[in-house]
């Protein structure tokens, strides 16, 4: 059976509830709705965030929320936000409006590498698990943050590869490792993915998930590239259940040497 038949052997868990996919995905730079439909469709993602401003509640709008709400399980999230105050306020009223306790919460800090506030982070994520919230914080890829983090309530920490946007692929790959091997809750890359070795290299390393949004709505084929992510990640998971052979500073024949003409 292949990786991708097998994912209902291998379900991604969050509190409590289980995905088929390990790929999340976001909303927004599409060209137009109807590529962003195809995309998220093609890419098999279950889980897609939308950030609450986006949101509209005028029922005579078009109502993206509405678009998506039968067909995946939606994440809003706290985009833009730059205070506890505003993160906490903002997910209150998107659980409001749109009836979910799921939120990803972001709280930037820098507008200009738009890193998170990880100070703020950590006392908005405790208000929100208090309040009754999914919480799955967009964090750094500091070991010591995500355990934190988790140690608060929160269902998952979701460290960066890269800064939004940015595409630069894994930088840190041994915090990463290290975060997946401690955190004591899933692990959902998030940020700075380009392409689909960098979202196989998330899994292989133990990542339980990656979220990414850019890299398929800025590419040249967002549909084409949600297929190749989709696969990547399967194929991420696979290698990282299978074990990779270690690595080694000298070679080993893999054939045997018995038997070879004028030995």
């Amino acid at each position: 059976m292949n990786a991708m038949t097998d994912s209902a052997k291998d379900p991604l868990t969050i509190a409590g509830k289980s995905f088929g996919s390990r790929l999340l995905i976001g909303t927004a730079g599409y060209p137009n709705r109807q590529v962003m439909l195809n995309a998220i469709e093609t890419s098999k993602a279950e889980i897609v965030t939308v950030s609450i401003r986006r949101v509209s509640i005028d029922s005579h709008a078009e109502n993206l929320w509405d678009l998506l709400k039968d067909r995946y399980h939606l994440l809003p999230n706290t985009a833009g936000c730059e205070s506890v105050r505003d993160a906490v306020l903002t997910a209150q009223l998107g659980r409001e409006a749109v009836g979910t306790d799921w939120v990803k919460l972001e709280l930037i800090g820098d507008r200009e590498t738009l890193y998170p506030d990880v100070t703020q982070l950590i006392e908005a994520a405790e208000e929100l698990v208090k309040d009754g919230f999914i919480v799955l914080p967009y964090c750094t890829d500091d070991p010591v943050v995500c355990q934190k983090l988790a140690d608060v309530g929160c269902a998952a920490v979701m460290p960066l590869a890269a800064p939004i946007g940015s595409g630069a692929g894994i930088c840190n790959p041994y915090n990463l490792e290290m975060i997946c091997n401690r955190a004591g809750v899933p692990v959902i890359v998030d940020a700075g993915i380009g392409t689909a070795s960098d979202a196989a290299l998330a899994l292989e390393i133990g990542a339980d998930a990656v979220l990414l949004n850019t890299a398929v709505s800025k590419a040249r084929n967002p549909v084409l590239m949600a297929a190749a992510m989709r696969d990547a990640i399967a194929a991420g998971r696979a290698a990282r259940r299978a074990g990779r052979i270690p690595k080694k500073a000298y070679a080993e024949a893999s054939s045997p040497q018995l038997g070879m003409i004028g030995s």
